[in-house]
This record gives C-alpha cells, sequence and structure tokens, in this order.
C-alpha cells in the first residue's frame, strides 16, 4: 500500500530506489569520435611541406631552373629520365625555348642536369602534397572523424592545391614561347600568393583544431578586437609585400641597387619611370620594383611596432607574447632584406629571407588568433 509523503519530505539517498544521480556531461560531447589529434597531425606534417616547397620554388627560381621542364605531366612527369636517351630527349626539348636560345645557350647536359634535378624536385614535392591530402582526407571522410563542419574547410584544402597546380604550370609555360627568358612576374605572384593563402589558412584550422569548440566560444566573447583588427592589418600589409616579393625576384630587380639606405646613391632612382605604359613600371621597372618593396618593407616595420607598443596594454601574458614573437622575427626580417640587397641576392641569403617572409606570416596569423581566441589567464 503506497503512503503518502509530505512535498518537504526528504528523498531516501540510499538503496536500489535512489533517484539521485551524478551531473551527466553536456550534450556538447554527447557522441564525439572525431579524431582532431590526428587531424592536427596530418595538417602540420601538410604545413611543413607547403613552407618546404615555397622555400624549394624560391631556389628554382634562384637557379634559373624553373623552365628545365617544358611538359606538364601530372602523373607520368614523377619518373625523370631513366637512360641517356631519355635525358637527351628531355634536353632536346629545352634547348629549343628561348631560354636556352637566348640566355644558356652551349650549355652542357650535366649543366642542363643540375637545373632540372630543382624543377623536377620542386613538381614532385607538389604531387607528394597533393598525395598526402587526398590520404588524410579520404582516410578521416570514409572512417567517419572528421568534426562537425569541417569536412568542406578540409576539402577546400585540396581543391586549392589542385588550382595552385595548375597555376604553377600557368606560370611555367609563360616562359616557353615568344623572348621570355624566365616565366612572366605577374603570374610568379600570383603563384607565390596562392601558397601563402594556403599556408595560412592550414595554420589557421590547426589553432583552431588546437582549442576544445567550449573553450573557443568563451574566448571569443573575451576578445581583444583592436589587437586583432591591427594584426589582420599587418598580415594584409606583409601578404602585399609577398607580392612585391615576387615580382622582385620575376624580374631579377634585387640584383641591382645593391647600396643601402640608398639606390645608386639616391632615394628613388632617376630610371623608375622610364617604362611606357606608365603602369608597366609598377611592375617591370626594376628601379621601382625594388622600391616599391623596400618602403612596404619600413611600413611593415612601422606598424609591426606600433601593433606591438598597443599590445602592451593587454592584460594577458599569451598575447603580449605573441605580439613580442611578431617584433622580434619582423627585426630579424628587415636585416635579412638589407643583407639579400646588399649582397646582390645572393642564393644562399635570399632564400633565407624567403623562409623569413613565412615566418613573418605565421607569427603574424598565431598573434591575431591569440587576440580572437585569448588563452585564460589566472588572475593571480
Amino acid at each position: 500500500m503506497n503512503q503518502k509523503r509530505s512535498i518537504f519530505e526528504e528523498v531516501p539517498q540510499d538503496g536500489p530506489g535512489d533517484m539521485h544521480l551524478a551531473p551527466q556531461g553536456g550534450l556538447i560531447d554527447a557522441g564525439r569520435t572525431d579524431a582532431r589529434r590526428g587531424i592536427r597531425v596530418w595538417l602540420a606534417v601538410l604545413l611543413l611541406m607547403v613552407a618546404t616547397m615555397i622555400a624549394i620554388g624560391g631556389l628554382t627560381r634562384l637557379t634559373d631552373s624553373g623552365l628545365s621542364i617544358t611538359e606538364w605531366k601530372p602523373i607520368m612527369g614523377a619518373l625523370p629520365p631513366m637512360s641517356d636517351a631519355d635525358w637527351q630527349t628531355v634536353f632536346s626539348k629545352y634547348q629549343k625555348t628561348p631560354e636556352y636560345q637566348i640566355q644558356n645557350r652551349g650549355m652542357s647536359l650535366d649543366q642542363f642536369k643540375s637545373i632540372f634535378w630543382w624543377e623536377w624536385s620542386h613538381r614532385n614535392l607538389g604531387r607528394s602534397i597533393g598525395l598526402v591530402w587526398a590520404l588524410g582526407f579520404f582516410g578521416f571522410l570514409l572512417a567517419g572523424k572528421i568534426p562537425p563542419g569541417w569536412k568542406w574547410r578540409l576539402f577546400g584544402l585540396g581543391l586549392l592545391g589542385g588550382l595552385q597546380g595548375a597555376i604553377g604550370w600557368w606560370m611555367v609555360s609563360s616562359g616557353l614561347t615568344g623572348r621570355m627568358v624566365d616565366v612572366a612576374s605577374y603570374r610568379l605572384a600570383i603563384h607565390l600568393g596562392l601558397a601563402f593563402i594556403i599556408m595560412g589558412l592550414i595554420l589557421w584550422f590547426l589553432l583552431q583544431l588546437g582549442r576544445d569548440p567550449r573553450e573557443l566560444l568563451q574566448a571569443r566573447r573575451q576578445r581583444e578586437t583592436g589587437l586583432a583588427t591591427l594584426a589582420g592589418t599587418l598580415m594584409g600589409l606583409v601578404f602585399f609585400q609577398v607580392l612585391l616579393g615576387a615580382l622582385v625576384a620575376g624580374i631579377d630587380a634585387g640584383r641591382g641597387y645593391i647600396d643601402w639606405p640608398w639606390m645608386n646613391g639616391q632615394f628613388l632612382p632617376s630610371e623608375s619611370f622610364d617604362y611606357s605604359p606608365f603602369w608597366t613600371n609598377f611592375f617591370e621597372n626594376p628601379a621601382l620594383v625594388q622600391f616599391d618593396h623596400r618602403m612596404i618593407g619600413y611600413l611593415v616595420f612601422l606598424f609591426a611596432a606600433f601593433s606591438w607598443w598597443k599590445s602592451r596594454r593587454s592584460p594577458l601574458r599569451t598575447t603580449r607574447r605573441a605580439f613580442d614573437w611578431v617584433m622580434a622575427i619582423v627585426v630579424v626580417q628587415v636585416i635579412l632584406g638589407i643583407s639579400t640587397v646588399m649582397s646582390a641576392a645572393q642564393p644562399h641569403i635570399a632564400i633565407v629571407h624567403q623562409i623569413g617572409a613565412i615566418v613573418v606570416m605565421a607569427t603574424v596569423l598565431r598573434a591575431r588568433f591569440m587576440a580572437l581566441y585569448p588563452v585564460p589567464q589566472s588572475l593571480r
């Protein structure tokens, strides 16, 4: 027989009828089976490969190796020449290019091999990046381990990689006809710019996946909008400087005007606007292109210093430290830029300068992330 109970009577805490249940986890974690850690490892490998690809691309340009392979064979091109006859066939095709006819006439087969291997390595690393992306993406997809909302973002990286390969051939093809002895600097700038975009996206995804979604949601409410805006603007300036650097490399503008802080004893060389039509000076005149690269470099330094000064007001040590790194790397990059100019773009210095650009972009992007998603800090 059931007994009536007072509404104020305590419910028993022991026994099989105990209704006092332990607190359960939130629904945000219910059934979570994704592989965030594994995806981060995969993205970290891709990031390292893309950064290496940019560096090898720079060396390919510095050694004038980019036009040594005159065909685009995405699959069969992975195999190098296997016999003397194969080497002679590849070399004979190169001998028909303007670069050989105008600049390298008389080059021996052994000399050709030295530039061939740079371009072959660059292309094969690109193929390897595509393979690593495909294995990782489709592996996680088939296993059902991709976190909600991430499938299309990770798939987009593959689309951009495929586009980058097509743009790479579009760039190379510009130097295989007419009287061009190098690839078109405009196309080189687009190719390098897209490489930096891909690298930046991979790094951003890595940073996001490194934090719990709930933590990111909470951190977003504490964002330092002013610092994030400054870092975003600085990122845009650095990207513009990278494009200018590509133009400098594309027309070998870094091998002239090797004094500093002047350019042949002048602030702005008198021949800076000699080309016609007028607008081509900004893209093809070595004097003006190098001048612009220098000026934007100074602007990046000044804006980085201003952003660093503003970051001193942040109450969060991790955010201030992120901007400390930005300032330190930018200073090093300015020194490397000056050294590159004064050495007439010697390859071993110029490539370190290009790697420096990668590090600058990465540190600025991380500083922006830290401003948008601050790490909680003890009041102590």
